[in-house]
């Protein structure tokens, strides 16, 4: 019984989390593009993420704070597992983030790829050597993942030849999978 309480309390935890990252990462990505359309300088950009996150946060500081132990535990469960397994899902979260550099022009179809991989294979780890089944993070990876094609789609369009359009349906994107991961999480009892 005790076991189920934690699961739940870090499901609750994490259903928190990803909303208010999804929530940050909407507004975000919707005050970008109008500081692109209005042609503000880059500096803007690092000031709308900042805001979006602090304020998200700030907003749910008070319940969110409460739940920090259980996130941590959570994610302590890893440190336990194989080293090859550690190195694997490192290269899932970092490879695509590592490669953005190399491909500049596709860094969004990369970030989506990085958040899917991360998440997918952190799923199916923790399923394997923790015994935890966090379908929220399935679902977030699954979603990232697929929305890659669509993504891919939308910026091939002659609607959205402009790069800007294909990075903020990239970012809506994870804000997508989030959401709907977080949504899961909260409400759903497994």
């Amino acid at each position: 019984m005790q076991k189920d309480s934690h699961t739940l309390e870090a499901r609750r935890a994490f259903g928190l989390l990803f909303i208010a990252v999804a929530i940050s990462v909407a507004v975000a990505a919707i005050l970008t593009e109008i500081a692109f359309l209005y042609r503000t300088p880059l500096y803007y950009y690092a000031i709308v993420w900042s805001a979006s996150f602090g304020v998200t946060f700030g907003a749910i500081w008070r319940k969110f704070h409460k739940s920090i132990s259980s996130i941590r535990r959570r994610m302590k469960d890893s440190t336990k597992w194989p080293i090859n397994a550690k190195a694997l899902n490192g290269i899932c979260w970092a490879g695509p983030f590592a490669l953005i550099p190399l491909f500049p022009h596709f860094y969004h179809f990369l970030i989506l790829l990085g958040i899917g991989l991360g998440n997918f294979s952190t799923y199916i780890l923790m399923k394997r050597y923790s015994g935890a089944n966090n379908p929220e993070q399935m679902i977030v990876g699954l979603i990232s993942l697929a929305a890659i094609p669509v993504a891919v789609g939308v910026d091939a369009t002659l609607l959205a030849s402009r790069q800007d359009v294909a990075v903020v349906v990239s970012r809506i994107f994870i804000s997508i999978a989030y959401g709907i991961a977080g949504i899961y999480a909260l409400f759903v009892r497994v």
